[in-house]
């Protein structure tokens, strides 16, 4: 081949590898958060569709209304966290089809 041919097909394959660092980056992502005083963790995934949520024995201490609050807020951090990571991971495959 010719040295054009090849630089095209090197050019191909290097976005073919950006992208599919970015599938399996975006599959992997989890944001995970826990309220400061350790009673509810929530987990979400790239999509920010909640995936766990655990819930400590002291949690029992609070009033019905302030654990739903933290439960919300919870769930909130952890999807901002997920958001952050595929903002980065969105990034790298904008930077790296540019480049």
């Amino acid at each position: 081949m010719s040295a054009e041919m090849d630089a095209l097909v090197k050019g191909v394959s290097d976005k073919l590898e950006a992208l599919e660092a970015t599938l399996h980056g975006l599959s992997r992502i989890r944001g995970r958060r826990t309220s400061q005083d350790g009673s509810v963790t929530a987990e979400v995934d790239g999509d920010g569709a909640l995936t766990g949520l655990w819930l400590a024995e002291s949690v029992t201490s609070h009033a019905p209304a302030e654990v739903s609050r933290l439960i919300l807020r919870v769930c909130q951090q952890a999807a901002a966290e997920a958001t952050a990571q595929r903002s980065r991971i969105i990034a790298r495959l904008n930077d790296s089809l540019s480049g």
